[in-house]
């Protein structure tokens, strides 16, 4: 497995899990999603992710899933795993197992939480998770939710190690650039950040590992095709006409918003586990309309 699985895939969709008024995983509403996001340009899906309530998934729910959405998706796109925590020898025998399952171009691993760990901390962590097995990694970083940040420098250290293909990065444009314009040539570079999506792919990233793309993927991909053939101002447009629905899906805590919007489509995907809660009706309301109501020109 290498970065060149990841080659066309410019709009990944981190995939919500689907959850039933009991709080297990619904199954059955993963084919009717998935065919839809797969319908509407997701060139890829990452599992067990933060959008995917990664924290409050079990070791066999998470391989229940794996398996799941493979049979789905049956190698149309490439695939990628949630295989990082802030333990680092756990993190590893996760990602061998994962290694071992197969059926992923790569495994995501976020930044360590709650430890706080120094740069280098960091850079021993990813390491040691990228030496441990030949599952190519994507380094995620998402300082919004994991108190510690990859300063680009270390980052870049890290993008020399023949096994960590890939970013995640969830800060803003002048670290993108820094990166886009730093790393090595094979090095993918990735926006987490959906209301910068037009800047990274202007910017040169390869493009985003998205929350937004499960609503409005045909926007997202008319978006990057004008950037590709110089439509600079088609682009901008539509990534102006975007920003008020991406931000209101990220107007509570994700994938709160997004489930929202999903439900109110039909698609059965559930709240979500404690401790996040879902929306609560006048919340709901106010997405659906800003999501619904305010139309793409």
């Amino acid at each position: 497995m290498s970065v060149a699985q990841l080659e066309n895939a410019h709009i990944i969709t981190a995939l919500v899990t689907p959850f039933k008024a009991d709080g297990e995983i619904n199954f059955a509403a993963l084919p009717k999603l998935i065919e839809h996001l797969l319908a509407h340009h997701t060139q890829g899906l990452v599992l067990a992710g933060t959008t995917g309530e990664s924290p409050t998934l079990t070791h066999d729910e998470e391989l229940a899933l794996f398996k799941a959405v493979q049979d789905i998706v049956a190698g149309r796109v490439p695939l990628i795993a949630g295989i990082g925590t802030n333990d680092t020898r756990d993190s590893i025998i996760f990602t061998k197992e994962v290694a071992e399952f197969g059926g992923f171009a790569a495994g995501l691993a976020v930044v360590p939480y709650y430890n706080k760990p120094s740069q280098e901390g960091l850079f021993q962590h990813f390491t040691a998770i990228a030496d441990a097995s030949d599952l190519p990694i994507i380094l995620y970083n998402v300082p919004g939710r994991t108190v510690a940040q990859l300063t680009v420098e270390t980052s870049l250290r890290l993008a020399k190690h023949p096994n960590i293909i890939a970013i995640k990065e969830c800060t803003g444009v002048e670290n993108l650039t820094y990166l886009i314009e730093q790393a090595p040539e094979d090095f993918l570079v990735y926006t987490g950040e959906d209301g910068l999506a037009f800047h990274a792919k202007a910017l040169g990233a390869h493009g985003m590992i998205s929350v937004a793309s499960h609503t409005h993927g045909d926007a997202f991909d008319e978006m990057f095709d004008k950037i590709d053939s110089g439509d600079i101002k088609r682009a901008a447009q539509i990534q102006r006409q975007l920003l008020p629905k991406v931000d209101a899906l990220f107007s509570l805590a994700s994938p709160a918003p997004v489930k929202v919007v999903l439900n109110h489509r039909g698609f059965d995907v559930g709240g979500l586990r404690l401790p996040l809660v879902a929306a609560n009706t006048q919340e709901a309301q106010v997405i659906i309309d800003q999501i619904e109501n305010h139309h793409l020109i």
